[in-house]
């Protein structure tokens, strides 16, 4: 027995981004706590909270508001990754293996969002 949104790639993706992006910022300075590193973690966390929440018991309508939310709360994590790379906290390359993954599960969501 599992809940829908187990089964959709978009959750599992967005699970496997959050994780990813907590195991990131734990190199992050301690400076960056209370700003950057929460803001890009609650962020990341909120992708596939959204996903979950719109799958359940929702409406077609109201399903598509929550997808819009995690759509948001991507292009919010870019924008952290962004601005974590021009400070420095990582590197060019961590930082296009991040930004490509992410464009694809903004695709992957616009896409999914589309069939309602």
């Amino acid at each position: 027995m599992s809940f829908k949104f187990e089964k959709l790639r978009i959750w599992q993706d967005a699970m496997t981004l959050g994780e990813d992006i907590n195991l990131l910022t734990n190199d992050f300075p301690k400076k960056e706590i209370f700003n950057l590193t929460s803001q890009i973690r609650r962020a990341v966390d909120s992708i596939a909270l959204n996903i979950s929440e719109g799958s359940i018991l929702q409406s077609d309508p109201e399903q598509r508001k929550f997808l819009g939310y995690s759509i948001r709360s991507l292009a919010e994590v870019v924008t952290c990754l962004y601005k974590a790379k021009n400070r420095g906290y990582i590197d060019p390359a961590h930082f296009k293996i991040k930004y490509d993954f992410c464009y694809k599960l903004m695709n992957m969501l616009i896409a999914y969002r589309n069939k309602f």
